[in-house]
């Protein structure tokens, strides 16, 4: 499903260092793997080569049936559709309610607009937020906030759903209450790749993979 084969990236304004160096990894369908390791070390780079907003120096990346080396933008497009992005500072719009923001999700995809309000109704409710439908993000607390977040992440049904520091913006407790849902939504058999670098919270790790200046220092399965 997810395969880096010798991937170096190289962003051009940093004097030639590799943000990733020769990296080759896979993660299988059905995985929840943990990217961890030191601000800088290159996570969210790769990430960003997962859905494909940067492309390798060199090297290769498939995602989902997907190549970097001959995908077009109309591809991108349609990989992105195939993701759930979930981000820590949440990305909601402000004047939209809850089930207007994950409503967006599915009008920028075309989605006909009579399927929309029982897709919307599905994603919230698997977040447990059925009941906060019809609040603005403001009304939210962080928590609430993020899971609504993620139930527009969910709402197209994509094959793998990426989390970049999900947690980095909420307290401990609410913290575990996002990380039990990444956790209920792996046990539905999603496919979950997920950054973080907060120690507690790689407890939750089935896979982890430590990425350090670049390279993949170590990887290993805990369950």
């Amino acid at each position: 499903m997810i395969r880096f084969d010798r991937v170096t990236k190289i962003y051009p304004r940093s004097g030639g260092a590799a943000a990733l160096r020769d990296v080759t990894l896979n993660i299988a369908k059905g995985e929840f793997a943990f990217l961890t390791g030191p601000s800088g070390a290159g996570k969210s780079t790769i990430l960003k080569l997962l859905y494909m907003e940067e492309q390798p120096t060199s090297g290769e990346v498939r995602v989902s049936g997907y190549n970097s080396k001959d995908i077009s933008s109309r591809d991108v497009s349609k990989l992105r559709r195939r993701l759930g992005i979930v981000f820590q500072d949440f990305r909601l719009l402000e004047d939209r309610t809850a089930e207007g923001n994950v409503a967006f999700a599915l009008e920028v995809t075309g989605v006909p607009r009579p399927l929309i309000p029982n897709k919307v109704a599905r994603a919230l409710t698997a977040v447990g937020l059925a009941s906060k439908a019809t609040a603005y993000p403001r009304e939210l607390s962080g928590g609430e906030q993020q899971r609504t977040a993620i139930a527009r992440a969910l709402v197209n049904q994509p094959t793998i759903l990426l989390a970049d520091e999900p947690t980095g913006n909420l307290d401990t407790a609410t913290g575990n209450e996002i990380m039990a849902l990444f956790e209920r939504l792996y046990q539905q058999g999603n496919t979950i790749v997920l950054v973080t670098h907060e120690h507690d919270i790689a407890l939750h790790a089935h896979r982890v993979i430590h990425v350090r200046d670049g390279k993949v220092e170590k990887d290993e399965q805990i369950k």
